[in-house]
């Protein structure tokens, strides 16, 4: 039975309207300049005419619209305004190719697509200044009371469309607000490396800020350099939000000026290498805490101070539990549209396909990787997770991915002076033989997702590594009984 839809007055109530800790003069969000509550709810009103102009929710609630457009003050005005309109709001990234966007197009078939007639900005820019258009599409209204759409990352094969409604994110922001300690509070900021295309950028980062009143600072130039100015830009205590990517990208290059508003990062997606985490809390004195959580439900267990490393504590409201070696996450309806398919959500549990544990003392709970990850070599298992982890955690190695088909394969980035034979020395010397991969691929560039995870279809990595100039494969452990 389908959720009724929550009333769009939702997003004043929730989002826009001022309250104890959001007045209308503060600045909600910085791009190129501050954004004062105010002033966003008067561009909001604009870009709702302009929808509604179009035909969007001329008939009342219930229209859909996809959303193609770059982080910018016009992607969270447009947003906004979709869902003041009890629009459904599809959400492409502008990273995607003309034919990828086609293709999703006609899989969500929406009414109305937004996307830029006119933006400046560089790849390395963190938002770009973007003049957008709204054309009609020969789509359907929504069929189904969610507010949201949204594609997985695709990291481990093909996306789903997974959608969420109203009340689904009021949820999640209540969740941030009852977690406590370590979440930004109002009046502090937000300085947002992740995506806003993507559930942690998005609720984590935006609406959580409009919520919470902590105001939302994304850098003009996403380098070290560009992140930490965003950080020194104002005196108030202040938390990064990433993934690993902007972990290791912070880590590295000439030590950080003093930045004494630095309170500290959360990072969610895949699990910080101890040897990352390490380097960035020697550099810059503040606590690193890990979130995880997933596009099908948002945050779903933190450890924000990193004291439980590697064990994360479930958000207040939700339960998650083990079973035969899988973690699965309360959720009552599923997520999943156009997807029936009880492996992956059935009587009120998402099968979140993260192997973990459940400490029953402590209720924490512990990832160890995706269950695809366990594989059978000459009958002994392998977890990948593990020997990626191995692999990536070599002194000479810059990135790595481990898959299987008929045998380990590593695809593997290297630093400079350091040779493919070197590697597998040190490997020999760290991990069983049944274990070791039985090729290793050197690329010059391991493909990544628009949220930054490193991409594990074994076709993309082929193809990534057929395509660098000086990519080479070899055998690393002849003999080797995989089967």
């Amino acid at each position: 039975m389908t959720a009724p839809a929550l009333d769009p007055s939702w997003v004043d109530e929730v989002l826009l309207a001022d309250a104890a800790g959001r007045p209308g003069d503060a600045p909600a969000l910085v791009f190129d300049a501050p954004v004062t509550r105010a002033e966003l709810r008067r561009l909001v009103e604009q870009k709702q005419a302009v929808l509604a102009a179009a035909g969007i929710g001329r008939t009342g609630p219930g229209d859909s619209v996809a959303l193609c457009l770059a982080p910018s003050l016009a992607f969270v005005a447009n947003l906004l305004a979709c869902w003041r309109l009890g629009a459904r709001a599809a959400l492409l990234d502008h990273r995607l190719t003309p034919f990828e966007i086609d293709a999703a197009l006609q899989r969500l078939a929406p009414q109305a697509v937004v996307s830029a007639k006119h933006a400046t900005g560089g790849p390395l820019r963190g938002f770009q200044d973007v003049q957008e258009r709204v054309a009609t599409y020969p789509g359907r209204p929504a069929d189904t009371a969610h507010a949201l759409v949204q594609l997985s990352s695709g990291s481990t094969g093909p996306s789903k469309v997974i959608a969420r409604t109203a009340a689904n994110l009021v949820e999640e922001l209540e969740r941030y607000v009852a977690i406590g300690p370590g979440v930004p509070q109002p009046g502090e900021r937000i300085v947002c490396l992740a995506s806003m295309v993507h559930v942690l950028g998005l609720v984590g980062g935006l609406l959580y800020g409009l919520h919470a009143g902590a105001q939302l600072v994304v850098p003009q130039r996403m380098t070290a350099d560009g992140i930490l100015a965003a950080v020194a830009a104002g005196p108030e205590p202040t938390t990064l939000l990433g993934v690993p990517f902007h972990i290791e990208l912070l880590s590295s290059g000439p030590r950080p000026p003093h930045l004494p508003q630095l309170t500290g990062m959360t990072t969610g997606g895949e699990l910080v290498r101890a040897q990352v985490h390490e380097a960035f809390a020697d550099r810059f004195g503040v606590r690193l805490g890990n979130m995880y959580g997933m596009t099908e439900v948002g945050v779903i267990a933190t450890d924000l101070f990193g004291e439980h490393r590697p064990a994360l504590t479930p958000a207040p409201g939700l339960t998650v539990r083990e079973e035969q070696g899988e973690l699965l996450v309360s959720l009552p309806a599923s997520p999943y549209l156009g997807l029936s398919d009880p492996t992956r959500w059935a009587d009120g549990w998402l099968h979140t396909r993260d192997a973990g544990a459940v400490d029953p003392a402590t209720g924490r709970l512990r990832i160890l990787g995706r269950n695809d990850s366990q594989v059978s070599v000459g009958g002994l298992k392998v977890d990948l997770t593990e020997v990626e982890h191995t692999l990536a955690a070599l002194p000479g190695v810059a990135a790595a991915v481990v898959t299987h088909d008929k045998a380990i394969e590593a695809y593997v980035m290297l630093r400079e002076d350091t040779t493919a034979a070197q590697v597998q020395a040190q490997l020999n010397e760290r991990l069983a033989a049944f274990k070791r991969p039985r090729v290793l691929r050197v690329v010059e560039q391991l493909p990544r997702t628009a949220t930054g995870k490193l991409v594990r279809d074994r076709a993309l990595l082929v193809a990534a590594s057929a395509a660098g100039a000086e990519s080479t494969a070899r055998t690393v452990m002849e003999g080797n009984t995989q089967a």
